[in-house]
């Protein structure tokens, strides 16, 4: 049932054009970054590392929550556009299925968008005239971000399904990302769903500053499931407002 569901949501999304956003937006950051890199060569010495530093900030701040957030707001737009949430809610699979569905295609947005912006740093880093390969470490790096992402994605879809303005929930994930980082500078981090993936990515430092593996995955995997197990409880609850 699961995925006829994601089927489903993969046909929804068919004609839409959001692969070009997704292709050219993080373009932007790592432009940015490679700037940035240019601009100040005489303070950042680590090459590849101190290019991260300035690809990541933007990345992190700016950009990764907002356009998860957008994917998640697109997923939700049929329903909303359309008022079809009784035939949504009376398909013949488990509400749970419905938003599990979404979800998938949420954090395959969320690991995709790390794996190309990883082409557009090694690209940057070829510009600005590094060389050699980005080393391995980053790669983990924004892998584990990524992992951070996942509990984005979660509370993205919930907070697209209740709001039915399209802006509104990316203009959250923008104060969320923003919130974020100031949060993980601040020792906090681990609270607050937005900062984990600027933590996982280690965004703005060029040594690993993730103090505890356990408290990161932990506390992913603690907003990952509250966000799912709400956002499920939540659309069973919209079936009885629908029917």
């Amino acid at each position: 049932m699961l995925w006829t569901c994601v089927r489903m949501e993969q046909k929804k999304l068919r004609h839409s054009h959001l692969w070009v956003v997704f292709l050219l937006v993080p373009v932007i950051p790592a432009f940015m970054g490679g700037g940035n890199y240019l601009q100040n060569l005489g303070v950042l010495k680590s090459e590849w590392y101190s290019l991260w530093t300035q690809c990541s900030m933007f990345y992190s701040s700016f950009f990764y929550g907002p356009l998860i957030a957008l994917y998640c707001a697109y997923i939700w737009r049929v329903e909303h556009l359309n008022h079809n949430w009784n035939q949504l809610m009376t398909m013949p699979v488990p509400i749970r299925d419905v938003f599990l569905a979404k979800l998938c295609l949420a954090l395959l947005c969320t690991v995709t968008l790390q794996g190309w912006m990883w082409v557009l740093f090694a690209v940057t880093g070829k510009i600005v005239g590094l060389t050699g390969m980005p080393p391995a470490q980053i790669f983990l790096w924004m892998l584990r971000g990524s992992i951070g992402g996942m509990g984005i994605a979660a509370l993205q879809l919930v907070l697209s399904m209740v709001i039915r303005s399209f802006a509104v929930p990316i203009a959250l994930a923008l104060i969320g990302s923003i919130l974020g980082m100031l949060a993980s500078n601040g020792g906090y981090g681990l609270l607050w769903p937005y900062a984990l993936m600027t933590m996982g990515m280690n965004a703005s430092k060029s040594v690993d500053a993730l103090e505890s593996m356990g408290g990161f995955f932990g506390s992913a995997g603690v907003f990952l499931t509250g966000f799912v197990a709400g956002g499920i409880l939540l659309l069973k609850k919209r079936d009885v407002v629908a029917s």
